[in-house]
């Protein structure tokens, strides 16, 4: 290659044709000993390998494959001081697009501060700060925030810093995810891509209709295409990376092609419409497709947090109060939903009560796709999680969990008909308890809904039975809120059941027909009133958040303290009633 020529499209086709001749054209054994040859023939196989599983999310096969380019350029000699930057403009901040300014910054950024590189970014120049325009409130990262940021940054770079930015480009363009390649490995919420943006069917057919009026209005009002849509999840807020874009419509379908494929999950085609999978780090990672959805789009899921512990998750005044009654219910095994929104932290908050659970009791998990892994933070634990398939329902999950000696049943999502049935039907009779999450705003829409589901399966016909199951089930609700990025608990809420009360029998008394049969309509009165009005439960709110702190609104009633005095061990027991009469937490007669 002519090093007067060279650039980062020659470059990226040079590296791409020298690994697949790597792979693909038979080894040259003349003059080589036998350890020499086996040496070749593994390092040509861990290089297939590294090929075909980095696009998965591997990092080491990232690594090696990066490592593979590095090779390359040393060996041949082409990229030297002289020329490496007209490769990509590192001395002429005039010629750098705002995509390698933010790459840079990245790398050196991720130098100092590793996985946390992009947060940091994030959080040291208040990059999620909520904006205002003319109408609208809205999270963005522009190019001019990313332009401000490299002109006050003291940029330098070694030769070996510059020849790893390249080879990372040259690797996210042919190998990795593209523009979010690096952002993927990010200690973020999630990342998601073709998610904004005119939708390709709908820019044809503008097209179409009239090219010059449409490419006009594109280049006069700087419109996204949908392959402009590049979208970060950080610290529960949607943050719209406006500087970056995929390029183009294949770069795009390219990315979601390659980024559900972690172990053959099957192929997202036209009939099936979207994919829900992980990458091999365990991010969640659900792709969609037309004709199911208007555009390609992909969206990934991560789940780490700094602190994973209820200490690390739950702050302000009075935040104790709230971390040790938790603590306490899962000790004293009550079966307890967390509701929220999406991105309000459910899974994270059940992680962390998972700690509190005696590791004597065999959990038993289902999720949709895993998110939990629950034995790598606790590897010494009972644990088997199984997850939905397309051959498998969380119903048959759920059933086969109960062959598997399990006493904690968790339930990553309460989503749909069967899994909700039967979550009340293990709280009954399967298990010792139960934890799980659901999407309901108020307690009420939980046990609603709850309900519903056990007449849309045909467990019950009648309403008031089927809402009765639910409330000798559901112990306690921990409700998530999100209010712009800031994440807490709103409240936690006991479930306390009505007792049914007798129906007046005078009648059976009364001797006068007249009398008799008065107090006896009296009585059917009563039965319809209650059978179409009477409530079945009362929603206690025994915590709520106001003011930035915590506050004890009602006591926990009598029968769920005796039951939860029941299941814990003498030590636990003791701290338990102290910690109630403290805080004014225990029913007075």
């Amino acid at each position: 290659m002519d090093s007067e020529k060279v650039n980062l499209k020659l470059l990226s086709n040079f590296v791409k044709e020298t690994i697949d001749k790597a792979i693909k054209v038979a080894m040259d054994e003349r003059g080589l000993t036998p350890e020499e040859i086996e040496k070749r023939k593994n390092k040509k196989a861990r290089l297939e390998a590294a090929i075909q599983n980095c696009p998965f999310g591997n990092i080491q096969d990232k690594i090696f494959v990066k490592e593979f380019i590095n090779d390359i350029f040393v060996k041949n000699k082409n990229i030297n001081s002289s020329n490496i930057n007209q490769i990509i403009y590192f001395n002429r901040e005039d010629y750098l697009s705002t995509q390698d300014k933010f790459e840079i910054l990245l790398y050196l950024y991720k130098k100092k501060y590793g996985k946390r590189a992009l947060a940091k970014i994030i959080e040291e120049y208040h990059l999620d700060d909520l904006k205002k325009n003319e109408s609208n409130y809205y999270y963005s990262i522009t190019s001019k925030e990313i332009d401000d940021i490299y002109n006050k940054t003291e940029i330098e770079l070694s030769f070996d810093d510059k020849m790893q930015i390249i080879i990372q480009r040259i690797y996210q363009d042919k190998f990795g995810y593209g523009c979010v390649d690096e952002i993927l490995y990010m200690a973020i919420d999630g990342v998601s891509g073709g998610v904004s943006g005119i939708p390709e069917n709908v820019a044809i057919d503008e097209i179409n209709n009239n090219i010059d009026e449409f490419m006009t209005k594109i280049s006069d009002e700087n419109i996204p295409r949908s392959y402009d849509s590049v979208w970060i999840f950080f610290s529960g807020k949607s943050i719209n990376l406006e500087f970056l874009s995929f390029g183009s419509q294949s770069e795009l379908e390219r990315i979601c092609q390659q980024i559900y494929s972690y172990d053959n999950p099957g192929n997202l085609s036209r009939a099936t419409g979207y994919k829900v999978n992980e990458l091999a780090d365990g991010s969640r990672v659900v792709v969609l497709r037309p004709p199911f959805c208007e555009s390609w789009a992909f969206f990934v899921r991560k789940f780490e947090t700094p602190d994973k512990t209820l200490k690390g998750l739950i702050h302000g005044k009075n935040a104790d109060i709230v971390i040790k009654l938790i603590e306490f219910l899962m000790k004293g095994c009550r079966t307890t939903a967390v509701t929220g929104a999406q991105g309000t932290g459910k899974t994270t908050l059940i992680l962390a009560m998972i700690e509190h659970i005696y590791s004597v009791f065999n959990l038993r998990v289902l999720e949709m796709a895993f998110e939990l892994h629950i034995r790598k933070r606790f590897p010494k634990r009972n644990v088997i999680t199984v997850r939905e398939t397309e051959n498998v329902t969380g119903q048959e999950g759920l059933d086969v969990m109960k062959k598997t000696d399990g006493s904690v049943n968790i339930i990553g999502e309460v989503a749909s008909h069967p899994v909700a049935s039967f979550m009340i039907q293990s709280g009954q009779v399967a298990s010792l308890f139960t934890v799980f999450s659901h999407h309901a705003k108020t307690f009420e829409m939980l046990v609603k809904s709850l309900r519903n589901s056990l007449l849309a399966t045909g467990q019950f016909s009648n309403e008031i039975i089927a809402e009765e199951q639910v409330v000798e089930v559901i112990n306690f609700d921990i409700h998530l809120e999100n209010e712009y990025g800031k994440r807490y608990i709103e409240r936690i809420t006991e479930c306390v059941p009505i007792q049914k009360e007798d129906y007046p029998q005078e009648f059976l008394k009364e001797r006068k027909l007249g009398k008799k049969i008065e107090l006896f309509l009296s009585t059917i009165l009563t039965f319809f009133k209650k059978s179409t009005d009477r409530k079945l439960f009362e929603a206690r709110n025994i915590i709520e958040y106001e003011d930035g702190g915590f506050v004890v609104k009602n006591p926990i009633s009598e029968k769920n303290v005796k039951e939860m005095l029941k299941r814990m061990v003498e030590e636990d027991r003791k701290e338990f009633l102290e910690f109630l009469d403290k805080h004014n937490l225990r029913e007075r007669n």
